[in-house]
Order: C-alpha cells, then structure tokens, then sequence
C-alpha cells in the first residue's frame, strides 16, 4: 500500500470518527468488519480521493449501513 493510500485511510477514518462522534479505533474496527476499507475505499482511492470529505464520510457511512440502502 503507497504512502498516499495510507494517509487517506487515516484521513477518512478521523474524519468519519469526528462525523459519527466515536473514536478512531471503533471507526476502524466498524470499517474493517464491513469490509469497506478492503473493499471498497482502497480499490476506488483514485476517484474517492478527489472528493470532499462530506461525500465520502457520507458515501462510507451508506457502504456501512449506518444510513441509506447500498442496494
């Protein structure tokens, strides 16, 4: 994993964590029991990272389910 791809990682999780009122760690662990960091902000970093945090604090909240339907 690049340097960038990493930061981003850490970048969005702080920012859901801030969104969401939780830490850090439980936003990881919700991501990674969802999948989402594998499967979802990782294999689209090259079009998710040219957003704006609300977008994608939005867009990762519906891939978890905490709103939205992701059907």
């Amino acid at each position: 994993m690049s340097k960038d791809v990493m930061e981003f990682l850490v970048y969005i999780i702080h920012a859901c964590a801030n969104a969401w009122n939780q830490t850090p760690t439980v936003v990881y662990k919700m991501l990674v029991a969802n999948n989402c960091i594998s499967g979802y902000l990782i294999p689209n970093y090259e079009i998710l990272h040219t957003q704006g945090t609300s977008f994608i604090v939005q867009d990762v909240a519906e891939y978890v389910g905490l709103t939205g339907d992701r059907t």
